[in-house]
């Protein structure tokens, strides 16, 4: 089977000519090596069994010549096995936005773990996490897998047993874990009129069990026009979104543009699927709870067990009647849905003290003025340096751009991408104690983050960009 890739062209106008970073780049991964000796020599010994040495190959992407080893992460900070503290800005790429062994999650956890730890079988907290759910999203009827990947993974299955209808569309850029059908964009120039454009496999997709365009309708992010052609002809039985594009670096949502979303997909009777696992970092309902929306079906994931392995997919009670009708009872084990730690229970008690006393609306109410707190100190670092930069803030996440104004969609954040540039700014700041995520230039706050920790990021961006642009 012959797959096409998507051929991604990047210009780079972000001020900063590339043999300035590659000079600022060397000294700074000397400092890193210097200051690493043992976690090196771990990084080393695990090279004999781990494939790169690490245990998930996205972690090779850490900044350094190799990878920080960690000893012990508590609260806001982690420490690495060379004993140096960190501020941890990534929280686990929102896995733990509760931060790190909450005492509510750990003392909750520790009396299941005396009381049992899975038996396929239900419990009081069960019924507890999904009316918080119901009550924090609007949708009444919840069932439990262990990651978000598997609740996209089953909500679109769900969406294509009771529409009836062979195709999923998701936004370019977009990210649902390892969804087969969502590891897929546009070919073509993003100038040219969608309907010129094709979907194909996103580069990076490692071996796709299926061409994409077999299965999938890529459209760009705040493009209503694009959707309403993917939808018209009734073949696209969900449209699986982020309210806001978060992965690819943030892209919020233009004024007006999820009231559309809303509104195309059920007049073309296509399921809309919020997928709030990072969004929630906009509120305890996450955009969904903030902006009133009403999807038919939201996943959520990562967060909601305070660093237990859980994740979430809720359905109004529409889609609810439609899926039992759709699933017989003697066929409910052989759909291709669940898994029998699914819903287990100590994922479901980590799960009720993380959302009921540690991610509540005054945790909310702490993280967000910190986001904004990051996010000045960022703007000002910008301004005083002349960078042509901007900053885009979610809730309690925000993230800086290598272009003057805020992205508009996917496709225009991979425009400006420079993966040597964050490189340079991620290590800089790593070697001053501070943890951002690999993957991009965003900060999440947690409830135990504080204004210091804050504050060491801003001191260091700003040494950097002295360094690039002074």
């Amino acid at each position: 089977m012959a797959v096409t890739l998507a051929a991604v062209t990047l210009t780079r106008p972000t001020g900063v000519g590339a043999e300035r970073v590659r000079r600022l780049l060397e000294p700074e991964l000397a400092t890193f090596a210097e200051r690493h000796p043992r976690t090196r020599a771990l990084y080393e010994r695990a090279g004999a069994s781990l494939l790169d040495g690490v245990p998930m190959n996205w972690m090779v992407k850490w900044a350094g010549p190799f990878p920080l080893f960690l000893e012990s992460a508590a609260g806001a900070h982690a420490t690495c096995a060379d004993g140096h503290d960190y501020v941890d800005l990534c929280l686990g790429d929102t896995g733990a936005m509760a931060g790190h062994g909450p005492a509510p999650v750990v003392a909750a956890v520790e009396r299941q773990l005396r009381r049992g730890i899975t038996t396929m079988l239900p419990t009081a907290d069960a019924a507890w996490v999904g009316e918080e759910l119901a009550r924090r999203f609007g949708l009444p009827s919840w069932q439990f897998t262990l990651t978000a990947t598997d609740a996209n993974r089953f909500s679109l299955r769900i969406a294509r047993a009771i529409t009836d209808r062979p195709l999923v569309a998701v936004h370019e850029y977009c990210y649902h874990g390892s969804v087969d059908e969502t590891i897929a964009v546009l070919d073509g120039d993003p100038r040219d009129p969608f309907e010129r454009r094709t979907t194909v496999a996103r580069r990076g997709n490692l071996g796709p069990a299926i061409d994409p365009a077999q299965t999938t309708r890529v459209v760009p992010y705040n493009d209503l026009d694009a959707l309403e052609l993917a939808l018209r002809d009734g073949q696209v039985a969900a449209l699986l979104i982020e309210p806001a594009l978060t992965n690819v670096g943030i892209v919020l949502p233009e004024p007006g543009y999820l009231e559309g979303v809303r509104e195309i997909t059920r007049r073309h009777g296509t399921i809309l699927i919020h997928d709030e696992t990072h969004t929630i970092c906009a509120g305890p309902g996450g955009v969904t709870g903030a902006g009133g929306y009403e999807p038919d079906m939201l996943v959520i994931g990562k967060t909601i067990g305070g660093g237990i392995p859980v994740a979430a997919y809720g359905m109004t009670s529409d889609v609810a009647e439609r899926t039992r009708a759709a699933v017989p009872w003697e066929d409910a084990d052989v759909g291709g849905i669940g898994g029998t730690l699914a819903g287990y229970a100590l994922s479901m008690a980590a799960a009720r003290a993380a959302l009921g006393e540690v991610l509540t609306v005054d945790a909310f109410e702490r993280m967000m003025p910190l986001a904004e707190r990051w996010e000045d100190g960022v703007n000002e670092a910008i301004g005083r340096h002349g960078a042509p930069w901007s900053v885009t803030r979610l809730g309690a996440r925000a993230e800086y751009h290598f272009m003057p104004e805020p992205p508009h969609d996917g496709a225009d954040q991979v425009a400006h991408a420079d993966a040597e540039l964050e490189r340079l700014l991620h290590l800089w700041v790593m070697n001053r104690g501070v943890l951002m995520t690999p993957f991009h230039n965003m900060a999440l706050m947690s409830p135990v983050t504080t204004a210091t920790d804050v504050d060491r990021h801003t001191e260091a961006f700003d040494a950097a960009l002295e360094a690039l642009f002074d």
